[in-house]
């Protein structure tokens, strides 16, 4: 007995450890008053991915249990008992989509691997220049990808640790800019009153600079000479600009109602590195074991400037003894820009 409790206690006391090291790495990387609005590339990485926690408003850090954790935080694949995979698409303005596909594979005692695609796609645009501003007749496209590789373990019963590394890329034209990212997030199920917190740190990793044949030009070193050579060829050289970093701390409480329902409340806080602080909040009400869920939130709270707002999702999950399907709707508020739509599947098996 008295070896179990030293080791239980040797076991909280590496835990506390490891988050103290995140909230100080988390401290330092952010210790900055600027906001920076607008002034990061691979912006796709800062848009929401899944049904479900978009329609809780996106305070998912804590909750994350199912293929999306690669996204809100590694930490949550741990948490998974099958094989998964989702597939979700949300449906955007201007004719942009978001479409996320991630599979999930645990693996006993080693851990979870995970692999997981993010696509930024709209549709072809024509080609305008000053002499032809109603279009050359050509047309290209812009597009953003991420791919990315998870791992999580669980360290203890009640804590876990998870980790994604990530190449991005972002696309126009004949030109193209590309980089890595990582992923570093943990989630605690604390003794108290069963309330779970979570950190996660996104998007840390290489700035990326736009290179390809569009910024290869012609160039006169010395326009006021005649005979030198007026046909150098030479590239524009563009800036570098950092990944959306952001920091998000999160704590969650699942509160039994009756035999078959519950309802779950979360907070998330996030710290971005291109934007002011904000917090979200979320509600989900699961009936029947999970058969049919409703959930709402609302983003970006005491954000300056807000453009998000209300979130609304419903969610219908079906077991059989070998598979389980779900199907998830979420709705957004924005602003100025109008609402959105995602729709998810997701396939335990």
């Amino acid at each position: 007995m008295k070896i179990f409790k030293e080791k239980k206690v040797f076991n909280k006391k590496i835990i506390m450890s490891f988050l103290l090291i995140i909230t100080l790495c988390s401290i330092n990387v952010f210790s900055k008053e600027v906001d920076k609005t607008g002034t990061t590339a691979g912006k796709f990485l800062s848009i929401g991915v899944g049904p479900r926690a978009i329609g809780m408003g996106g305070a998912y850090t804590s909750l994350s249990n199912d293929a999306s954790a690669m996204y809100w935080n590694p930490a949550g694949l741990s948490f998974l008992q099958r094989n998964e995979a989702m597939f979700s698409s949300n449906q955007l303005f201007a004719d942009i989509k978001l479409t996320y596909f991630g599979v999930a594979i645990p693996a006993g005692d080693i851990g979870t691997f995970g692999a997981s695609v993010t696509a930024l796609t709209m549709g072809d645009m024509f080609v305008t220049t000053e002499n032809y501003p109603e279009g050359t007749g050509e047309t290209f496209s812009a597009n953003s990808y991420a791919f990315g590789l998870s791992f999580a373990k669980k360290i203890t019963e009640d804590f876990s640790v998870g980790m994604n590394i990530k190449y991005v890329t972002e696309n126009i034209y004949n030109s193209s800019a590309n980089g890595f990212a990582f992923d570093i997030g943990t989630i605690f199920h604390t003794p108290f009153w069963g309330i779970n917190f979570s950190s996660n740190i996104a998007n840390y990793g290489s700035k990326l600079q736009m290179s390809g044949e569009d910024l290869l030009t012609r160039h006169d070193p010395d326009p006021t000479r005649a005979g030198n050579n007026a046909t150098v060829d030479v590239n524009y050289a563009t800036d570098e600009f950092e990944l959306p970093l952001r920091l998000q701390i999160g704590i969650s409480k699942e509160i039994s109602l009756f035999d078959d329902h519950k309802l779950t409340i979360a907070v998330d806080a996030a710290h971005p590195n291109d934007n002011s602080q904000y917090v979200n909040l979320g509600g989900e009400l699961s009936l029947f074991n999970d058969l049919f869920c409703l959930r709402g939130g609302y983003k970006q709270l005491f954000m300056k400037d807000n453009q998000e707002g209300l979130t609304l999702g419903v969610g219908v999950h079906y077991s059989l003894n070998f598979i389980a399907v779900g199907f998830d709707y979420a709705y957004q508020q924005y602003k100025y820009l109008g609402n959105t739509h995602s729709f998810g599947v997701n396939i335990k098996f």
